[in-house]
C-alpha cells in the first residue's frame, strides 16, 4: 500500500509538471503572437489595402497634409500607446466621434476601411489606436480586451478634449469588439453613446477553449486554468475574468452586434451569449450570411455601412426622447 501512494505522489507530480509546463506553452503561445509591433507594420499596410483598395495612400495622403496625426499617452500599466485621429470630412458639420479598435495580430492600420467609412461616410471624426503590443504601442502581451478597454477609456477622454463632442460610438472587431464590450460595462462619460461591436467573443475563456478544439484537440480542457494562473501571476489578470458578457451585464447604452454566420474562428454562439446578456438598454443584432471571421463588411460593404448609419441615427432620435 505505501509503494501504492508512493507511486501515485510521482505520477501526480509529474502530471502536474506536464500540466504547468503546458499552461506556460499555451499562455505565451496565445499572448505573445510574433506578429507584432512596429516590424509588423508593412504586413498589415499590406492587409489594410486588400480589405479596401487604396487605404493606405488614403491615410498616408491626409498624413502629408497634416489631417491625420499620431498622439501617444501613457496607458495603463504606464506603457506609451498610440493612436492616430482624423476629423470628420466636412468638420464643421461633424455628427459626432468614432473610436475604431482593432483585433488580435493587428494594428490601427488594418481597420482604416472602418476609419474611411466612419470620416468619408457618415461625417464623424475618428480616434483609432493600436492596442498595447501592436502596432506602436508598447507592451509585453496581447491584453484579449480585458486591460485594453482601460487604455480604450483613456482614449476616450483624449478624443473628447480633442473634437469635444457629445455623441461617442466605440467601435471594435474581433479582440477590439471583446474590448469595446468590456468598457461598455465599466462607467463611461454620458457623451459616448453606444457600441458597434463586430464577431466578438463572449470571454477569453471560451475563445480559448474554442481555439483549443479547433487547433490543439489533444490539449486537455484543464490546461486553461493552468494557462490562466500563468497569465494571473505575469501579467495580473485571469481569462475567466476576461468576460465580454459578464461587462454587458452592466451595459445600459445601445449596442449593434454584427457577427458572420459562418464565422468558424469565433463561432456565432458568442454572438447569442453577448446578445443575452445585454439586459439594460436598446440592442439590436446583424447576422451576416456566409461571412466568415471579420468579413461581414468585406461581403457586404454598402449593406454594413447602411446598417451601422441607421443604427447611428436610431441612437441620436432616441437622444432626443
Amino acid at each position: 500500500m505505501k509503494r501504492f501512494f508512493q507511486i501515485a505522489a510521482i505520477v501526480a507530480v509529474a502530471l502536474c509538471l506536464q500540466s504547468c509546463m503546458a499552461g506556460k506553452f499555451m499562455s505565451k503561445f496565445a499572448l505573445e503572437p510574433e506578429q507584432h509591433g512596429v516590424a509588423d507594420i508593412e504586413r498589415t499596410r499590406h492587409k489594410a489595402d486588400s480589405l479596401l483598395p487604396g487605404s493606405t495612400k488614403w491615410y498616408d495622403d491626409l498624413k502629408a497634409e497634416g489631417t491625420l496625426r499620431d498622439t501617444f499617452i501613457t496607458g495603463f500599466r504606464d506603457f506609451k500607446i498610440h493612436a492616430c485621429y482624423v476629423p470628420a470630412k466636412d468638420p464643421a458639420k461633424a455628427k459626432g466621434t468614432a473610436i475604431v479598435v482593432h483585433g488580435y495580430t493587428d494594428n490601427h492600420l488594418v481597420f482604416l476601411y472602418l476609419v474611411r467609412m466612419y470620416r468619408d461616410d457618415f461625417n464623424y471624426n475618428v480616434l483609432f489606436p493600436d492596442l498595447q503590443y501592436f502596432g506602436y504601442s508598447e507592451g509585453d502581451h496581447a491584453q484579449m480586451g480585458w486591460f485594453d478597454r482601460l487604455d480604450v477609456e483613456k482614449w476616450i477622454e483624449v478624443a473628447h478634449n480633442i473634437f469635444n463632442d457629445d455623441f461617442m460610438v466605440l467601435h471594435g472587431v474581433s479582440m477590439g469588439a471583446a474590448t469595446v464590450m468590456m468598457a461598455g460595462g465599466d462607467p463611461l462619460p454620458e457623451y459616448v453613446r453606444c457600441i458597434v461591436e463586430d464577431c466578438g467573443y463572449s470571454s477569453v475563456v471560451m475563445q480559448f477553449n474554442d481555439n483549443r478544439k479547433q487547433s490543439f484537440r489533444f490539449i486537455p480542457p484543464d490546461v486553461l486554468q493552468s494557462a490562466s494562473l500563468v497569465t494571473k501571476r505575469k501579467h495580473g489578470w485571469s481569462f475567466w475574468e476576461a468576460s465580454a458578457a459578464k461587462q454587458l451585464e452592466k451595459c445600459t447604452i445601445p449596442v449593434f452586434f454584427i457577427h458572420g454566420d459562418a464565422d468558424d474562428f469565433v463561432p456565432i454562439d458568442h454572438l447569442w451569449r453577448n446578445f443575452a446578456a445585454k439586459k439594460h438598454g436598446y440592442k439590436e443584432y446583424w447576422v451576416a450570411p456566409g461571412a466568415v471571421h471579420a468579413n461581414s463588411f468585406q461581403k457586404y460593404p454598402e449593406e454594413y455601412k447602411a446598417r451601422v448609419e441607421d443604427f447611428l441615427n436610431r441612437v441620436h432620435g432616441l437622444m432626443k426622447k
